[in-house]
């Protein structure tokens, strides 16, 4: 049984994305390339790692065991590389974020455009998750860093605040509810809304709580960014909900007006959540230091 680093990779990949072909996107591999290194392990070990059906892939036990031992391994190569990368000068190294739809779109371009122009040899490998994800794929090793709600509960993970923020009801500046202070969520699925890719952490996590009151949102279009989804709003399209940074920033240029939101899930205390500061490589150390000093 003899595997190469970048059959654990891969192996990993396929596994997180629960698909061969979403694992071989990641891997950077051919979908052919990738189902034969797959093959070959399994020929190679003597049994099966996957169990394949229509949905996707799940790993058998002997698969999960290959699993745990993959992201260690892999992590100590990662480790390796850095420690002696140190000799050549700077920091190099890839670094795992997983953080939900408020910090990836408000807060982290800017914080992390930052970082990595003065560490040009790090990459990050950034992926949009709810919450409650992110919680269990860091605690398991899936990521380095984790950036979650302050609400959500993270366990043994040592937790660093990062910023704050709310969401906010985005309404036409001559809509009726734009005089309005504050209304509840349950009381604006009356009317139509504007949203981002129902894949996309918030709007499933929007849609939950949609759910719980049993009025579903009836999103008319989705879109790939809040400035868009304000601009939607603008248009009289729907209504939107936004980060109220967001907000803020599109009323200087568009006919909006932002509206509290009354329920406590809308105070949104961004936290950073990691396993324990001291085993993480250098460079996701000094990023977790980088990030911090900008909590508000």
């Amino acid at each position: 049984m003899q595997f190469d680093l970048t059959d654990l990779s891969l192996f990993r990949h396929v596994v997180e994305a629960g698909s061969i072909t979403h694992g071989a996107e990641r891997a950077h591999l051919a979908l052919a390339a990738a189902s034969t290194r797959i093959r070959n392990m399994e020929k190679s070990l003597g049994a099966a790692l996957l169990l394949r059906t229509r949905a996707g892939v799940t790993p058998t036990p002997a698969g999960r065991t290959l699993l745990q031992h993959a992201r260690t391994l892999l992590a100590q190569a990662e480790r390796l590389r850095e420690d002696l990368g140190s000799y050549t000068g700077g920091l190099t190294g890839q670094i795992r974020i997983l953080s939900n739809t408020n910090a990836l779109t408000e807060f982290l371009p800017e914080a992390l455009g930052a970082f990595l122009a003065g560490h040009p040899q790090v990459s990050i490998d950034l992926e949009e998750r709810l919450s409650d994800e992110i919680v269990g794929l860091i605690a398991e090793g899936v990521g380095d860093i984790g950036i979650v709600a302050g609400t959500v509960d993270t366990g043994q993970l040592e937790t660093y605040p990062f910023r704050s923020d709310r969401f906010v009801l985005v309404v036409p500046e001559n809509h009726p509810l734009a005089s309005r202070e504050g209304i509840p969520f349950a009381e604006v699925l009356e009317h139509d809304f504007v949203g981002l890719d129902r894949a996309s952490a918030l709007q499933r996590f929007l849609a939950a709580k949609a759910s719980r009151t049993g009025k579903p949102i009836r999103l008319r279009v989705q879109l790939r960014s809040f400035d868009a989804v304000c601009r939607m709003v603008e248009a009289g399209v729907g209504l939107g909900i936004v980060p109220e940074t967001t907000a803020r920033r599109a009323a200087r240029t568009m006919a909006i007006g932002a509206v509290d939101l009354e329920d406590p899930w809308a105070a949104r205390d961004l936290t950073l959540c990691i396993r324990a500061l001291k085993d993480l490589p250098a460079s996701a150390r000094q990023l977790v230091e980088h990030l911090r000093q900008g909590a508000t």
